[in-house]
């Protein structure tokens, strides 16, 4: 008897989809599907509740393309009301990049998600992410006054190589002062594996390109 026809057809299902999610193995899939069935009805039922609210509730914020439930998010409507910086963007590559960095507490602009980062060999380049959008954003806030743009891509391959490119793209731009993290950040490392000091530390350290 194979492990999948010791149990029930829901129950296999279950499983399987546990075990698409990412570091979780066969064995591991199985304990939570037990761990659900064992739980009491309501809590397993606000357990679907919370997946389907995700799924239906979250979504990109059309200005930063930060994950929010509100359009704008509230980083981008706190800048609106003159609580945050406007005119100082900080270029990230995926949304947890922000929540790590809003940890630190020492930055108090805006920020703009790339969803990503340009990997010619993975298929990936800049049409394929939000760059389009953010020199859009950055060229309309320089037609009334001096904007920064604060490139805060991983410090690998990737990420220097995606920096460069916007930062090009940002030289054709006028009003515009474009500076990267500083190099306090590990090379090869990336910013969600960063502890707080050291976020902190790039980003009043920060260096013009």
């Amino acid at each position: 008897m194979t492990d999948k026809a010791a149990y029930t057809e829901s129950m296999n299902r279950l499983i399987d989809e546990f075990a698409r999610l990412p570091g979780i193995g066969r064995r591991t899939a199985e304990r939570l599907a037990f761990h659900v069935l064992k739980t009491p009805e309501d809590q397993a039922r606000q357990l679907a509740r919370a997946i389907d609210d995700v799924k239906t509730s979250v979504r990109h914020c059309s200005r930063c393309f930060n994950l929010t439930e509100a359009d704008p998010c509230p980083i981008c409507a706190a800048a609106d009301a003159g609580r945050r910086d406007g005119r100082k963007l900080l270029v990230v590559e995926q949304p947890k990049d922000v929540i790590i960095l809003e940890q630190t507490h020492s930055y108090d602009g805006v920020y703009h998600v790339l969803l990503g980062h340009i990997a010619p060999l993975e298929g990936v380049g800049p049409g394929d992410l939000t760059i389009g959008p953010l020199i859009e954003r950055v060229a309309e806030l320089s037609k009334t006054g001096d904007v920064e743009v604060i490139l805060g891509t991983n410090p690998n391959l990737e990420g220097d190589g995606t920096a460069l490119h916007i930062g090009q793209r940002l030289g054709e731009v006028p009003n515009v002062r474009v500076s990267r993290l500083a190099r306090g950040l590990p090379a090869g490392t990336q910013l969600e594996y960063a502890n707080k000091a050291v976020l902190s530390d790039a980003i009043q350290s920060r260096q013009s390109m």
